[in-house]
């Protein structure tokens, strides 16, 4: 029977970090230093090493989302779960917002209207927003998709995109969708993500500035 750790809950989530580091360098995993607090927090929060390798990151994204964040950007998501995740107190210091669409009556109301999913529908409202947005998508492929099309039209452009949907369904097809656009992203490539994973990117990108 493994011994238990008698840890100070303040000291719970340092303590994790080193294990995650200790573990890291026994696996010979070394992160580039510009990659490293966001990858640290995704396995952090999901316990699964396999964001070390699956995590994708364009070129210089860590600085600019940061610089976004400076800036006052907000951020949707595409659930309330990641919505709650996200310390919209370290947000609203930067002068950013959080927001998520998905239980509008005007976006229910729309998608069933379209036949088409909410979250395809939310990003077409948060694309209304009169600020530059960072959209942080963990469950619904859909909302890539949504923002892939609007892209690829020229009828909007997102100012930064985190696309970690979890699941099965057009997931990977629609992450490597973002990932051939010329907007500034992190990307889990694969089946694996969640509201989770989307929470603890932002709160990286913001614990860093």
């Amino acid at each position: 029977m493994q011994e238990i750790e008698y840890i100070l809950p303040a000291e719970i989530e340092k303590h994790s970090f080193e294990i995650i580091g200790r573990e890291l360098e026994q696996q010979g995993i070394v992160l580039a230093s510009e990659h490293e607090s966001v990858i640290k927090r995704a396995i952090h929060t999901t316990a699964d090493f396999d964001y070390a390798h699956t995590l994708t990151f364009s070129e210089h994204a860590v600085a600019f989302a940061q610089q976004l964040l400076k800036d006052g950007a907000d951020i949707v998501t595409d659930t309330n779960m990641a919505l709650a995740g996200i310390n919209k107190k370290k947000l609203q210091v930067c002068g950013g917002m959080a927001h998520c669409f998905m239980a509008d009556e005007d976006v229910a109301a729309l998608a069933k209207e379209r036949n088409i999913t909410r979250a395809s529908v939310s990003m077409e409202k948060a694309a209304k927003l009169k600020k530059p947005v960072i959209f942080a998508i963990g469950n619904a492929p859909t909302a890539l998709l949504s923002l892939y099309d609007m892209i690829e039209t020229g009828a909007f452009c997102p100012a930064f995109i985190i696309g970690v949907p979890v699941g099965f369904v057009n997931v990977e097809a629609a992450k490597e969708r973002i990932l051939s656009t010329d907007v500034p992203c992190i990307i889990n490539r694969g089946r694996k993500g969640g509201s989770n994973v989307a929470a603890a990117i932002c709160n990286a990108l913001l614990y860093m500035i």
